[in-house]
């Protein structure tokens, strides 16, 4: 059992201060997979705050066919969607830089090189259509297998196995037009 069904465990049991081992543990893999959508951070770090919010007011249970973080992320997902169709109708959802990764080597050389070819890649990923970005984030940055990003995606583990094909196949060209090889 991860730590995070355990604290949520304890947390329907009636132990409130498990709450901020909760959101300390998840919150920033939920903003930055949010990101990842919506692709605002700030916007990103608002539907976090409502993702927790959900799951401390609704209770929603867990099972034991899905892991916490499988349900948190769903919640979370779930959220974005709805924002999305509100702001739909008021306006264009601008694409942004979310953030920047970090990499770490010995030399400062090596540092700024890794560093450029993950802002490549994170931006070449932010560029993909709304699907395939999801299923790599999910899949390449959160951990998670293809059935549990099918289960949070609300897809078929097939549809996933082809979102990220897809994805790798876009990526790879843009990255190897841009200097990159893989």
């Amino acid at each position: 059992m991860d730590t995070g069904a355990g604290s949520y465990r304890c947390f329907l049991q009636g132990d409130d201060n498990v709450i901020y081992d909760i959101i300390a543990g998840y919150r920033d893999g939920l903003i930055l997979y949010l990101c990842s959508i919506v692709r605002d951070i700030n916007t990103a770090e608002e539907l976090a705050e409502d993702t927790f919010v959900r799951l401390f007011t609704k209770r929603p249970k867990l099972t034991n066919a899905a892991s916490f973080k499988t349900l948190l992320y769903t919640i979370g997902r779930n959220i974005a969607i709805d924002h999305i169709r509100r702001e739909s109708r008021r306006q264009e959802i601008p694409i942004d830089e979310c953030a920047e990764i970090r990499a770490e080597t010995e030399s400062i050389e090596d540092v700024l090189i890794k560093e450029e070819q993950s802002r490549m890649l994170f931006l070449e990923v932010q560029k993909l259509p709304p699907a395939q970005s999801q299923a790599v984030w999910l899949v390449y940055y959160e951990g998670f297998d293809t059935r549990e990003t099918a289960g949070i995606m609300g897809k078929s583990v097939h549809s996933v196995e082809m979102l990220l094909s897809r994805a790798r196949a876009s990526l790879r060209t843009k990255l190897t037009e841009g200097g990159i090889n893989l």
